[in-house]
C-alpha cells in the first residue's frame, strides 16, 4: 500500500509512529511531495524542496534476504536504489554507510530503523534542487515513478552476498571522506569493510546504527 501526502513533517516519523501504535501492520511506503521536518544523518535537518523525493517504506522482515546483516541494512538499500538509477547517473556511488553521492557531492541518504518485526527505510534524494554544496539529480523522473520501481526492484530483493560483492569494491570511493561514528568523526582512509557492512580503523570495530 502506498500512502500520499501533499505535504508531511517527515515520512519516517508519520509512519514509525503509526507501527508503534498499531495502526499499520502490513507493508506500507509514503511518500510526500513536500517534506518540512526531514531528519539527516546525526539527526541534522534534512531541507526539502517541491519535486524531491520523499518516502519512507516499511517492510518485513520476514520478506527480506536471510543473509541481511541489521549492520548492513542502510548500505542495502541504498544500494539498491543506486542500481536502479545507475544506467542514467553512472557517477552515482553509495558512501559508507548510508549516503548517495553523486561525484564528490551527497544528493541524498537513507536511514533504516527495526521496529515490530519490520525495516522501516526512509529515503530522501534531490531529484530537482539542492542546496549549497549539495548535488541534485535533475532529472524529470518523478518521485512516484521512481517509488513505484524501487518497491518493484524490492519485490525481488538481491542476497546481500550478491550485492556485497559489488559494494565492496565501490567503498574504495569511501576512503577519500570520513564519517562520523556516535559523537566521533573518523577518517576512512584506512578503513576495511566486513562482510556484515560494519568497518574496522585501526583494529576498532565500527557499527554505524542509522
Amino acid at each position: 500500500m502506498i500512502r500520499s501526502f501533499e505535504r508531511l513533517g517527515s515520512t519516517q516519523q508519520w509512519l514509525t509512529d503509526r507501527i508503534r501504535k498499531g495502526e499499520i501492520t502490513e507493508e506500507t511506503a509514503v511518500i510526500a511531495e513536500l517534506q518540512t521536518d526531514g531528519v539527516g544523518s546525526r539527526e541534522s535537518r534534512w531541507i526539502g524542496h517541491r519535486g524531491n523525493f520523499f518516502a519512507s517504506i516499511a517492510l518485513k522482515e520476514s520478506h527480506l534476504p536471510e543473509d541481511l546483516p541489521p549492520s548492513a541494512a542502510s548500505i542495502y538499500f541504498a544500494f539498491v536504489m543506486k542500481k536502479l538509477l545507475s544506467s542514467q547517473y553512472p557517477e552515482l556511488w553509495v558512501k559508507w554507510p548510508n549516503d548517495l553521492y553523486l561525484g564528490e557531492k551527497k544528493v541524498g541518504g537513507v536511514l533504516t530503523a527495526r521496529l515490530k518485526g519490520f525495516y522501516v527505510v526512509g529515503i530522501g534524494i534531490n531529484l530537482k534542487k539542492s542546496e549549497k554544496n549539495f548535488a541534485a539529480l535533475e532529472t524529470e523522473l518523478s518521485a512516484m515513478i521512481l517509488l513505484d520501481m524501487y518497491l518493484d526492484r524490492l519485490r525481488r530483493p538481491p542476497k546481500w552476498k550478491e550485492l556485497f560483492r559489488e559494494y565492496r569494491l565501490e567503498f574504495e570511493k569511501t576512503r577519500a571522506f570520513s564519517a562520523h561514528i556516535g559523537q566521533k568523526r573518523i577518517s576512512l582512509e584506512n578503513a576495511q569493510i566486513m562482510d556484515d557492512g560494519t568497518i574496522v580503523v585501526d583494529g576498532e570495530r565500527m557499527v554505524s546504527l542509522r
